[in-house]
């Protein structure tokens, strides 16, 4: 005597293998960010510590918000030599630039900030944005969060920072 099994035959369950793929490829593409940014030094607890205001932060700081994260990166001087920094030929604002970015896509602006602009070494400032609506502080902690993970899965220190400072 035979017995004949029958069953459902869908694989809703299961990873597809265009997924799968897909995911390879976010993780290759996420292990060469990380390789290229660890060409930039570990972080220099000394030096960054010492900064208290984001004012005067010199590496890259994130602002968290609803709908993005806003990148602040302060570009080096083009110029190594101290005669003139920060002077009329060389103001520090004109080398700030603020990038609007989604989550998505921050793994991506990360590692594109070229080098020069980590003097602390591989630590970026993370802060809520400020005068966020009760209603969107949920969203701005899941993607506090969020880039908190995307900061340590490329091998980049998050120092988190409060209204009144680091925390």
């Amino acid at each position: 005597m035979f017995s004949v099994l029958t069953g459902c035959h869908g694989t809703s369950g299961l990873p597809t293998p265009a997924s799968e793929q897909g995911k390879a490829a976010r993780q290759e593409t996420l292990d060469g960010q990380r390789m290229d940014l660890e060409q930039i030094p570990p972080p220099s607890k000394t030096r960054y510590l010492a900064v208290h205001d984001l004012d005067t932060w010199e590496n890259p700081y994130l602002t968290v918000q609803p709908g993005m994260v806003t990148v602040h990166v302060l570009t080096a001087d083009p110029t190594p030599n101290a005669y003139g920094a920060g002077g009329m030929m060389r103001p520090v604002g004109a080398r700030k630039q603020d990038l609007n970015v989604s989550l998505d896509h921050l793994a991506d602006a990360l590692s594109s900030i070229p080098h020069s602009a980590w003097p602390y070494g591989r630590v970026a400032a993370v802060e809520e944005a400020h005068k966020t609506p009760a209603a969107g502080q949920p969203q701005v902690r899941r993607n506090m969060e969020a880039a908190m993970k995307t900061l340590n899965d490329l091998g980049i220190v998050a120092y988190e920072w409060g209204e009144t400072g680091p925390r």
